[in-house]
């Protein structure tokens, strides 16, 4: 039976210190003040000092307030009834349905043991030419999409989240404005995604520090329906603010901070988050994609930088589209050779040419005389740019290879492209066909 304690130390910001005994680290206590009651967790134990975080905030709790531990670390309940649903950042119901009390599981737990996981080697397909052709997304996989505020990334992600070929998305929201909540919700439920998909929501208008259990909430659920079989592509916007509320709990804990005022353990915290994408032998996948927004557009920030270290590449959102300069896969090579024969070869020779059109814009921006070759790169990089790089674009891999033949044909001669005489005479268009010879 756990004691229950009614005199608090001390509080500051949103986190109290209580002096208690048989308590363990990230257990779990309930406050009840005036004003109802709330969850906590211990974040530091020093002898029979508790700090605790307090996930609601501070704001309304005394020293005299209750403090019950509740003898187990954060739990969530499981069960297929969660589709559809949407939570807030303490797993407590937003859409005023009832709350799960079965199945109940840990979140935060290990990662999967690397000899239980199988080599990354299914395509996820998203139907958006610049992820689908150039850097393609791998069940198993973890990317962060770097961008900067303004950006749509959250479209993006809801994009993604109508089209890929998965079977359920598990969608994390940290210090969301209402806005771009109901733009998910939205968009979700008018593309018919809603009914397999999960919502864990943390706004901006609540405490921040709800937001850091929002990962791991997404994540420990994900991990149960993969092991059932289902692949579960897990949306996370915006991992900067969750790494900005680590670093306001740090500096209440009077933490000696690191990089930018950042905790010297971020990396750790970022890549126990990461590392639970994981493909399972005989079973399903983890597959995360997570906004981290850099501020000032400094990739060398500590969340961009750190981000860098732990995931298989990266996407760029830059200008409204997904640039091909800085975006990379580094796990594309393991799918590219199962889907067609022309697949690398669109892939690398039109990112080719597109660099020579970046060349001659610049060119051309700075008075130069264009010669015919130019004209050419030019009308290439106009095409390229609005029929495969726009986040408009919805097409299947194999239409937006073909789309790709289209444009080479519309803009060069077969010979111009550097592609090989084999896959000229098979992919070229055959209203260009009188040029290939």
């Amino acid at each position: 039976m756990k004691k229950v304690y009614n005199k608090i130390l001390s509080i500051s910001g949103n986190v109290i210190t209580v002096k208690a005994s048989d308590v363990a680290y990230e257990e779990l206590a309930e406050i009840t003040t005036s004003r109802g009651s709330s969850l906590a967790q211990v974040i530091k134990l020093e002898d029979e000092i508790v700090s605790l975080q307090v996930f609601a905030g501070s704001r309304g709790v005394s020293t005299n307030d209750e403090v019950r531990f509740l003898g187990h670390p954060m739990q969530v309940g499981f069960s297929e009834n969660m589709l559809g649903r949407i939570y807030n950042g303490s797993g407590e119901p937003r859409d005023g349905g009832p709350g799960m009390s079965e199945s109940v599981i840990p979140i935060a737990g290990p990662s999967v043991n690397p000899a239980k996981r199988i080599i990354p080697q299914r395509m996820i397909r998203t139907n958006i030419p610049m992820i689908d052709v150039f850097n393609s997304l791998v069940a198993s996989q973890k990317l962060p999409i770097f961008s900067v505020s303004g950006e749509p990334y959250n479209e993006l992600l809801a994009r993604i989240a109508l089209q890929a070929e998965v079977d359920m998305i598990i969608l994390g929201g940290i210090g969301l404005k209402f806005d771009q909540f109901m733009y998910f919700k939205q968009a979700l439920e008018e593309g018919g995604a809603l009914s397999r998909s999960i919502f864990f929501m943390n706004l901006a208008s609540e405490p921040v520090v709800e937001g850091l259990m929002v990962p791991d909430l997404a994540l420990a659920v994900a991990e149960k329906f993969a092991l059932q079989g289902k692949e579960v592509l897990v949306l996370l916007s915006d991992m900067t603010n969750f790494a900005d509320a680590l670093k306001e709990i740090a500096i209440t804990m009077e933490q000696v901070p690191s990089n930018r005022g950042y905790p010297g353990d971020l990396y750790s915290q970022l890549a126990s988050r990461y590392e639970k994408a994981v493909d399972f032998e005989g079973a399903g996948a983890i597959t995360i994609l997570a906004v981290t927004t850099m501020p000032g557009d400094d990739v060398t920030h500590p969340v961009p930088d750190n981000t860098g270290y732990i995931t298989e590449g990266q996407f760029y959102l830059r200008n409204g589209r997904i640039e091909p300069f800085g975006s990379l896969s580094r796990l594309k090579q393991q799918v590219n050779k199962d889907t067609r024969e022309d697949h690398r070869a669109i892939m690398d020779g039109m990112i080719q040419l597109y660099a020579q059109y970046l060349e001659t814009e610049e060119k051309k921006s700075m008075g130069f005389k264009m010669s015919p070759w130019d004209n050419k790169l030019l009308k290439f990089g106009y095409e390229f740019e609005a029929n495969m790089m726009d986040l408009s674009v919805n097409i299947p891999l194999e239409g937006a290879l073909d789309r790709g033949w289209e444009i080479l044909a519309e803009c060069f001669e077969p010979q111009e492209t550097g592609m090989r005489s084999e896959l000229v005479k098979k992919f070229w268009p055959m209203t260009a066909e009188k040029e290939v010879v």
